[in-house]
């Protein structure tokens, strides 16, 4: 199997050589294979967010460097990255992030009209991933006119949009009750399991690392252990 995403002695510090510097990123070394279901753990402060960010082309390292399959990523200046991450990743936040004035159909479509896909294909693509979470019957509401749940999981259709080479989920079940999250995670591993999609998490929520397949804990910065189930 291939990498898709890997990371060499990646470093990440605010304030270098400053009495206050941190090191939000001390070192980290990661291989994420084409169809993993994989969580980053630790607790608040550990860098899990950091490691996100710079793999999602959100953020700049200090040191090191992440590649997503031959590109490395941390080589890019912020006009290629835009280009990179519209083609390439999908981002699922914790605050869901759709555009209020967008209806579901609208906020999945987004994506695809950025990347200039035919009506057709759009409307398609569309349909087929409103219906693969569950909300084919939603497709005309906006954000208000849904529950967080029923946000998040647009949120998923929209991460799939552009049909990335990975889905990054950042805490993504924070906001939601037990039922909303089972939901949720429900239809993240189907399509884990069915299309191959790779997800990688950052979370706190014993609900999906009991469901990821391998949990890596990273602790000031550093991974302390690398397991898989």
């Amino acid at each position: 199997m291939s990498a898709v995403i890997r990371t060499d002695n990646l470093q990440k510090y605010y304030n270098p050589g400053e009495p206050l510097e941190v090191r939000a990123l001390d070192g980290v070394t990661l291989e994420i294979e084409r169809g993993e279901f994989t969580a980053i753990v630790g607790p608040s402060g550990s860098g899990k967010t950091t490691l996100l960010n710079i793999i999602g082309g959100l953020d700049h390292q200090t040191g090191g460097s992440a590649h997503i399959g031959d590109t490395e990523i941390t080589a890019m200046n912020d006009n290629q990255l835009i280009d990179f991450r519209l083609n390439n990743i999908g981002f699922v936040f914790q605050a869901y992030n759709l555009i209020p004035v967008l209806t579901a159909k609208e906020n999945v479509e987004f994506i695809m009209l950025l990347q200039k896909r035919s009506k057709e294909e759009r409307n398609t693509r569309t349909e087929e991933l409103l219906k693969e979470v569950g909300l084919e019957d939603k497709m005309n509401n906006r954000p208000s006119e849904m529950s967080g749940g029923q946000q998040q999981r647009v949120a998923v259709a929209r991460a799939l949009a552009s049909k990335p080479q990975f889905v990054l989920a950042d805490e993504p079940t924070a906001n939601l009750d037990s039922q909303s999250t089972a939901d949720l995670l429900d239809i993240m591993a189907d399509l884990n399991q069915k299309e191959h999609v790779t997800f990688l998490f950052s979370t706190h929520d014993q609900r999906v690392i009991d469901r990821a397949r391998r949990v890596v804990t990273l602790e000031d910065g550093k991974i302390i252990s690398d397991e898989k189930k």
